[in-house]
């Protein structure tokens, strides 16, 4: 997947299993621009991906972009460690309870919200699109405090609405589904329109 977003304008990002600093190497160094991690609980959770996605003396990356270098060019390594975008997924009780001090961990680009996680974490449904008051005001909280530390906030959406209405809150970023998913409701749609 990132050979073939190479081939276009779009930003390679990827979502890393777990905060795991051979996955995240790995993945910078096949090229992409910027990760995505979950369960980013405590400000030290936040510093030491911050410190994974960097090269030294700011972080602590193996330097081995063989494929990033080739794909982004010779400057690749002087500016990787102001290019790469770090987004620390807040889907937790705990992550929540100290996301003001997490937001302001230097080199941490944005915050990207697990609505599923958050809800179960905080005792109710796991689902994309939340409209619990209690998980709704945990969200803005969330965006409010990305907000006060100048950085970015992203947010995992299912429907279209929704995420209009996440971009209308003051989200930077909102993705609709996954793949799979779109892929399904698309094949459940044209099954019931050949069975009518």
């Amino acid at each position: 997947m990132l050979q073939a977003i190479s081939a276009s304008d779009a930003t390679p990002m990827a979502r890393v299993p777990w905060l795991e600093p051979g996955i995240i190497m790995k993945l910078l160094d096949a090229g992409a621009l910027g990760i995505v991690c979950p369960m980013i609980n405590t400000p030290a959770d936040a510093e030491r991906f911050v410190r994974y996605c960097r090269y030294a003396p700011e972080g602590e990356r193996s330097f081995g972009p063989v494929r990033a270098g080739l794909v982004h060019g010779p400057a690749y390594a002087r500016q990787a460690n102001e290019s790469i975008v770090t987004l620390a997924m807040i889907e937790t009780g705990q992550g929540l309870a100290n996301v003001a001090e997490i937001v302001r961990t230097p080199g941490l680009t944005g915050v990207y919200i697990g609505p599923s996680d958050l809800g179960l974490s905080l005792g109710y449904e796991a689902k994309l699109d939340q409209t619990e008051p209690v998980v709704v005001d945990a969200i803005k909280r969330i965006l409010e405090a990305a907000r006060d530390a100048g950085i970015r906030a992203g947010i995992h959406c299912l429907a279209p609405a929704y995420a209009r209405e996440m971009l209308g809150l003051g989200f930077d970023l909102v993705t609709l589904g996954t793949d799979i998913r779109l892929f399904t409701a698309a094949y459940a749609d044209a099954m019931r329109a050949l069975r009518a």
